[in-house]
């Protein structure tokens, strides 16, 4: 037996958890900014108002997606170690 190398079936299990985490991460990111966007839109919002208001709502959604990514990847590497 080849222990220690991965077998085709889990190179690619870990290829689709990837792709899985990255589109969960950016819908969950575009979810967060999302309101900040229709806020700063729908109220047309001005100015330094609008540039704080869209800055706070890009860095939510992007700590949230970060997190999102991070957190679908080690439990999958969690559940790898364990034999599921």
């Amino acid at each position: 037996m080849d222990q220690g190398r991965e077998s085709r079936w889990e190179k690619d299990a870990m290829t689709v958890e990837i792709i899985f985490a990255l589109v969960t991460a950016a819908a969950l990111a575009l979810a967060v900014f999302a309101p900040a966007w229709a806020f700063a839109h729908v109220l047309q919002v001005n100015g330094p108002v609008r540039h704080g208001v869209l800055t706070g709502g890009a860095a939510l959604g992007a700590s949230a997606g970060l997190w999102r990514l991070i957190r679908v990847l080690l439990r999958f590497d969690a559940q790898r170690r364990q034999g599921h």
